[in-house]
């Protein structure tokens, strides 16, 4: 339960990533978005640059967190996406597993490197409702994904800009795109929900 207990009354785990915002470029090519960072840090979708498509993987992401919430989980769901395919998702999963690495996101990572036969995913975005804490954000990394698209900011544990930026770090050998705020509102909403029920 330690996995975003910052969120709640009293906690800021619901601060706005807003002030992150950066201008960015995209270019559409055929099946795939390519999106060109005018400088390196977090790219913050506005309203009227937001593409369809972030928001249709964000939705996918959501379900697979609203079957952590039925299963007792905090509600997490992730998704691996090459060239528009969905390649694995899944939802934490550490109350059934009894294993404290059963993130949403390191679940979709070994199903996509399984499925792909390889521990490196280049070329792959990983979309997840709550932003990776340290542990979700050096395994992304290391399997070299090229962008985190992330819901709701974790400003007490998350890795992705908020507490620390292993994914942009680039220490580790690579860097990760971050894109912040796909869908905030409903991600954030679906943790709240969880935690007030706890209280």
């Amino acid at each position: 339960m330690d996995r975003a207990s910052g969120y709640g009354p009293g906690g800021s785990g619901f601060e706005s990533l807003r002030a992150c915002q950066q201008s960015f470029t995209v270019e559409e090519t055929p099946r795939l978005f390519i999106f060109l960072p005018l400088r390196l840090g977090k790219v913050r979708v506005g309203v009227s640059g937001e593409l369809a498509t972030h928001k249709d993987f964000m939705r996918i992401a959501l379900d697979e967190a609203e079957k952590a919430l039925e299963s007792g989980e905090v509600p997490v769901g992730a998704l691996v996406v090459i060239d528009g395919m969905v390649l694995a998702r899944d939802h934490n999963r550490r109350e059934e597993t009894a294993d404290p690495s059963a993130h949403a996101e390191l679940l979709a990572l070994r199903a996509a490197c399984e499925r792909m036969g390889d521990w490196r995913l280049p070329g792959a975005t990983l979309y997840v409702t709550l932003e990776p804490c340290a542990m979700c954000a050096g395994a992304i990394v290391l399997a070299r994904l090229t962008t985190v698209v992330f819901g709701a900011g974790d400003p007490a544990a998350g890795a992705g800009g908020s507490a620390y930026n292993i994914l942009e770090d680039g220490r580790l050998g690579h860097r990760a795109r971050v894109i912040a705020g796909v869908l905030e509102d409903e991600c954030r909403e679906l943790l709240q929900g969880f935690f007030d029920e706890l209280r």
